[in-house]
């Protein structure tokens, strides 16, 4: 018979209790944390091998995911803090809430109202646990997280701004913008080869300005509906099947690609992208 949610909760209190798993038994908030993390980009790598025809890795990943949860549930319970069911509880409550369109009588014209309405309801949320949502210092912004890898944050940050019109109008125009970085840092560029070496301040304007291009990419993909972190995930990807084909070449012929040079990479190279 399946095991249920219901299972997995049971499954893992066992673990956590004294005839259980003496690692699991010591684990806190803290130590679980890496875990957590490392779990949700194993879980956001395999969603490309999903849309790639094999959803079994998702499946895995997802299930993964979903332990860590049940495990930091299970930990808040032991703490009296809170139990799965007061997580279960809460999600369901907030997102009935922020669906009235679905299960209240409001009617939306359009996904621009819609997410519209979102942010509003997220202040209104803000607002009512005590969050000075009014005050100088907040910001729409306060809901990304800085900790999020950095092309993630900019494709928040600049999707939340563009929901209450704070964008572009066409993707052409970002292209503009984008060249217009690129112009800026070639500058930059050449201002670091002029000035004195170790120049601290030319080093850095060169560093923000790669910072600049790659926001105007991020929000080029954004533009597009195309989610930058996965997109880059599937070129790194890409990059090393490539050089492994270069390096496989190369090791054919007794060489190592420190032993090689760059036309022979080259051709290497070419014949990965043929394939």
């Amino acid at each position: 018979m399946p095991a249920n949610f219901n299972d997995l909760v049971a499954l893992m209190a066992r673990l956590r209790s004294p005839e259980g798993c003496p690692w699991d038994r010591e684990q806190t908030y803290a130590t679980l944390a890496p875990m957590l993390l490392e779990e949700a980009y194993e879980a956001f790598e395999a969603v490309e091998e999903a849309r790639e025809g094999r959803p079994a890795a998702l499946r895995d990943e997802l299930g993964d995911l979903l332990f860590q949860i049940v495990f930091y549930a299970q930990v808040a319970a032991e703490r009296g803090e809170f139990t799965v069911g007061d997580v279960t509880d809460a999600i369901h409550a907030k997102m009935t809430r922020r669906h009235p369109h679905v299960f209240g009588d409001v009617t939306v014209r359009d996904n621009e109202e819609l997410l519209r309405n979102w942010e509003a309801m997220k202040a209104e949320e803000k607002r009512a646990a005590g969050g000075d949502v009014q005050s100088e210092d907040a910001s729409l912004l306060d809901g990304v997280s800085a900790k999020a890898p950095a092309l993630m944050e900019a494709h928040q940050l600049t999707t939340k701004a563009a929901r209450v019109g704070f964008d572009w109008e066409r993707v052409e125009e970002v292209f503009d913008k984008l060249r217009e970085e690129a112009d800026e840092l070639r500058a930059a560029i050449r201002e670091q080869r002029e000035g004195e070496p170790g120049d601290e301040a030319r080093a850095a304007r060169v560093r923000e300005e790669v910072g600049d291009l790659l926001f105007a990419a991020a929000n080029i993909a954004r533009h597009l509906g195309v989610e930058p972190e996965a997109a880059l995930k599937l070129t790194n990807r890409k990059f090393r099947h490539r050089f492994r084909h270069v390096e496989r070449g190369l090791r054919a012929r007794g060489r190592e690609p420190g032993e090689a040079t760059l036309d022979e990479m080259e051709a290497l190279w070419q014949e990965a992208k043929k394939q």
